[in-house]
């Protein structure tokens, strides 16, 4: 489903060149739950860019779906990011006074999907969440943390992605918080196979994937499947 080959990413910045990437290859199987794991500076954030097509590589190759989207131009990048990838970000991204069930439609909207079809797919996607129906007509500002990112979650399935990416999406929440976002990933792999990639520094985090690749200075340093 994912495949990277020979990627590499340059920055020019006041005449100084910074490699952010060398020479990344690796294969993401359709209902695999991967965690690309790294400290600050390793290169995970760009490639998490790449992956979720926010970015192109400056030389190699990269495969979503078996189409080479490494050297699309933005408007069709956009394209394949609502149709193909749903995001979960550590900052969740909701609109702060609108509803649990507005914000989770918000994808079907700018997609220009009907408001009776937008709806019924936000409300399969809370329930696929485990989100409560009681909290679905709060505004987002009155939820907690976790529950913020759980309608993230939900917003990120609305749209049937066959990618879901999400970018250190415990990182603002305490560990026992953390924990039960981590078991809704776990939940939507082992139940419904979704493809989940998960961007993380944190070694605690990344063991709650089935298969750990590890970066540092913009290579691959590890790639460990776990029983």
């Amino acid at each position: 489903m994912i495949e990277c080959i020979n990627l590499s990413k340059t920055y020019h910045t006041g005449g100084h060149e910074t490699r952010a990437l060398h020479d990344v290859s690796l294969t993401i199987r359709r209902g695999e739950f991967v965690a690309i794991m790294g400290p600050s500076g390793s290169g995970k954030s760009t490639l998490m860019q790449i992956i979720g097509c926010l970015d192109t590589p400056t030389s190699g190759a990269y495969l979503l779906n078996g189409n080479d989207v490494s050297s699309l131009l933005d408007d069709d990048l956009a394209e394949v990011r609502k149709k193909q990838i749903g995001f979960v970000f550590q900052a969740f991204n909701l609109l702060p006074r609108a509803s649990v069930l507005r914000n989770v439609m918000l994808p079907l909207i700018y997609a220009n999907v009907g408001r009776a079809e937008r709806e019924e797919q936000a409300r399969r996607s809370l329930v696929n969440s485990a989100f409560p129906e009681e909290f679905w007509n709060h505004y987002s500002n009155q939820l907690s943390g976790g529950m913020m990112q759980r309608v993230a979650i939900a917003r990120a399935l609305v749209n049937n992605p066959s990618l879901i990416l999400a970018d250190e999406p415990t990182g603002n929440l305490d560990t026992k918080t953390g924990d039960q976002v981590l078991a809704a990933f776990q939940k939507l792999h082992d139940k419904e196979r979704r493809t989940i990639v998960l961007i993380t520094h944190e070694p605690h985090v990344a063991q709650h994937a089935k298969r750990i690749i590890s970066l540092r200075d913009g290579e691959i340093i590890s790639d460990t499947t776990r029983a």
